[in-house]
């Protein structure tokens, strides 16, 4: 590791090229932490946001008109509004109206932070979608199925459990990863509230050290990497759901 950093600086010296992430241990460690940050908002609003959908989609065939009214209230507002606008409202909004508590140190802080403030506007942001998404693969579902497992004395939760989610999914597998594409990129609006996410730390580190370009290619790459991991995963995913003739599985 010594040899590799080394090198780095080498190059640095002679070229110009100052990829400071590599040969300086606290601006790697820096970008390390950012890199962490940024998966587990990924993994976190990733997982609630999935939760939400198959919640919210649940409720909107709810019996119960004033669930219809929330659920679908819900959705036209956090689909219909900038999650910028959504972070800010929450954050600097509610954040502010909440009551603060004391921290092991005796000091006064906000109840919710601006990390779980970020977790949770992501993730109702992406929830809300998730419930459209999840939607219309339960009314692509065929009315027979469904009269099917009425049939055999399942339960309304018990028909959406395990007849018609897993008949759901196949079909709006491919807009579900797309909308969670879009989350781990949205991931970096949680800098406007300074959340040390990956984007944060990298403009920490290129003011600290004027490699703004190098940063910026080094930022690219690995949001790519990281959005590519997520494609592969939900790619394989879909794979193994296909059933052939229904569905993703029809064409082959």
């Amino acid at each position: 590791m010594d040899a590799i950093a080394e090198w780095f600086r080498t190059l640095y010296d002679t070229t110009g090229i100052n990829i400071t992430v590599v040969y300086d241990a606290y601006d790697r460690q820096r970008f390390i932490e950012g890199l962490g940050m940024t998966i587990m908002l990924s993994v976190v609003t990733i997982f609630t946001s999935l939760v939400i959908g198959v919640a919210g989609a649940w409720a909107q065939s709810s019996p119960l008109r004033l669930l219809r009214f929330a659920i679908n209230g819900f959705v036209t507002v956090f689909r219909n509004t900038p999650p910028l606008v959504q972070i800010f409202f929450f954050y600097f909004g509610l954040g502010q109206i909440l009551p603060r508590v004391e921290d092991a140190d005796g000091m006064r802080v906000p109840l919710i932070d601006n990390v779980e403030w970020a977790i949770i506007s992501l993730s109702l942001f992406a929830g809300a979608f998730n419930v459209e998404i999840f939607r219309s693969g339960i009314e692509a579902v065929p009315r027979t199925t469904v009269e099917a497992a009425e049939s055999l004395g399942y339960t309304r939760l018990g028909i959406y459990r395990h007849v018609v989610l897993p008949l759901a999914l196949r079909v709006c597998l491919p807009a579900l990863s797309n909308n969670l594409v879009n989350l781990v990129k949205t991931t970096t609006l949680a800098y406007a509230i300074a959340v040390p996410e990956l984007l944060y730390v990298s403009k920490q580190i290129w003011t600290d050290s004027q490699n703004v370009p190098v940063m910026m290619l080094i930022l690219l790459a690995t949001y790519t990497v990281l959005v590519g991991i997520l494609v592969f995963i939900m790619h394989r995913w879909e794979r193994a759901l296909a059933i052939p003739g229904y569905g993703q599985g029809a064409g082959r």
